[in-house]
């Protein structure tokens, strides 16, 4: 098996995503409890589109956490870890917005 070089890139892109998804379980939360009480047509889109950005963020932290603890057999390793700067740059930038929307959610 051959030894991992960045590997700690992987989970700090790992990590903001667990923590994006929670951002987004709370949000989520909101929205439904907003909902029960209002039942308008906007708090459904931000429903779908919570859920839609809930699901992208889980299938995301997966493939990384998958990528830990599966790499796969005869490939270089900068073929595997290629898309994880983008990703930790994404996951970056969505957990910004997320805490800016969930303060705003909260507020």
């Amino acid at each position: 098996m051959v030894m991992i070089e960045n590997v700690w890139l992987t989970y700090l892109a790992m990590s903001i995503g667990v923590i994006n998804v929670c951002l987004m379980m709370g949000l989520l939360n909101s929205y439904l409890k907003t909902y029960k009480e209002i039942k308008s047509g906007f708090t459904i889109g931000l429903l779908y589109f919570t859920s839609l950005i809930l699901i992208q963020n889980i299938f995301i932290t997966l493939y990384l956490a998958i990528q830990l603890i599966i790499p796969p057999p005869d490939m270089f390793i900068s073929e595997l870890h290629e898309p994880v700067k983008p990703l930790l740059i994404i996951n970056m930038i969505q957990l910004v917005a997320l805490i800016i929307l969930y303060s705003l959610t909260r507020k």
